[in-house]
C-alpha cells in the first residue's frame, strides 16, 4: 500500500488539524458541494460555529467520498489566516492544489469518532492511497438510461451543476419515471412529456423536492427537502424518443401507475 505521506509529505503534522467532513444534519454532502461549486466546499472549512475546531495554523482536509466504502477525497490544505466568531479566514496551500479532488485516500472511522477536528498527527499513517484520478471528481458520469436508480441526494449536484453527459442524455428523451419512498415503500410515477425532456422535469423535483406535486408538496412543506434528500430515490421505468406522440407516453404513465399500484398505495392521486 502506497501511504499518504508517500505522496503529500509535511514537515511537522503536529501543525495541522485533520478535518474529516461528513454529510450534515441537512443531509447535504460536502461532496456534492464540492461538485457543485468549489466555493461551497470552501464554506465547509471556513465555518466556525461555537467551537474553535482550527486551533493550529494548518488545516489538512477531507471529504466524505461516499460512492466507496470507507474513502476520502482530499480536499486541500489550508493555512488559518485569522479567526472570527463565525468563520475562519483561510488561504489554500498552492503546493498541494494539484491534488485536490483526484487524490482518493482509504480511512476507516474509528468507534467514537465523532466531529470533524482532530490531531493529524495521531491518523495520517493510517491513510492509505486508493487512487489518483487524471483530472479532479465532477460527479458521477452518465450511467445509461436503464442504470438510473439513484438517490435524490446524488442527482442534487448532478442538476445544479447542469453535468453534461447527463443533461445531453436526459434532454434527449420523454419518458415515464418513479419515485421512490425509502421510508414507507410510496411510489409516484409521472411521465415527461412536450418538448422539454426529462432533464427538465427532473430539474424541477431537484429544484424543489415534490415537483408540484400535490401529495410531494405537502409532504416536503411538512418535512422540508431535508425529507427529500433522506428518502427519495428516482429511476426510469420507460424511455422514449421525442418524436413519440405525447399522447401515448401518457398512455405508458397510465399503464405503469395501474401496474405498480401507485394511486392506491402511493403519492398519485389520479
Amino acid at each position: 500500500m502506497i501511504q499518504l505521506s508517500d505522496i503529500i509529505r509535511l514537515d511537522d503534522p503536529s501543525q495541522y488539524k485533520l478535518h474529516l467532513a461528513c454529510r450534515n444534519d441537512d443531509w447535504v454532502s460536502p461532496l456534492d458541494e464540492y461538485v457543485s461549486d468549489h466555493k461551497n466546499w470552501l464554506g465547509w472549512n471556513e465555518w466556525r460555529g461555537s467551537r474553535n475546531d482550527w486551533t493550529r495554523d494548518f488545516v489538512f482536509s477531507l471529504m466524505e467520498f461516499y460512492p466507496r466504502l470507507d474513502a476520502w477525497l482530499f480536499g486541500g490544505v489550508f493555512r488559518v489566516v485569522e479567526r472570527h466568531n463565525n468563520h475562519y479566514d483561510l488561504e489554500e496551500i498552492e503546493e498541494y492544489k494539484k491534488y485536490v479532488g483526484r487524490l482518493i485516500l482509504s480511512f476507516h472511522r474509528y468507534q467514537g469518532m465523532r466531529g470533524r477536528a482532530y490531531y493529524l498527527e495521531n491518523y495520517i499513517a493510517d491513510f492509505k492511497v486508493v487512487e489518483i484520478l487524471p483530472s479532479a471528481y465532477s460527479g458521477e458520469s452518465f450511467p445509461g438510461f436503464e442504470r438510473i436508480c439513484h438517490d435524490f441526494h446524488i442527482l442534487e449536484p448532478i442538476f445544479r451543476s447542469e453535468r453534461s453527459d447527463w443533461k445531453a442524455a436526459l434532454s434527449s428523451i420523454k419518458g415515464v419515471y418513479v419515485i421512490s419512498d425509502k421510508s414507507n415503500g410510496k411510489q409516484y410515477i409521472i411521465s415527461a412529456y412536450g418538448g422539454m425532456g426529462v432533464w427538465s422535469r427532473w430539474s424541477c423535483y431537484i429544484g424543489t423536492g415534490h415537483g408540484w406535486n400535490d401529495e410531494l408538496t405537502k409532504l416536503i412543506n411538512e418535512k422540508s427537502i431535508k425529507y427529500a434528500r433522506e428518502n427519495f430515490r428516482l429511476s426510469l421505468l420507460e424511455t422514449m424518443s421525442m418524436s413519440v406522440a405525447d399522447e401515448t407516453v401518457l398512455i405508458r404513465e397510465s399503464h405503469w401507475k395501474n401496474a405498480l399500484m401507485s394511486r392506491e398505495h402511493g403519492y398519485n392521486s389520479n
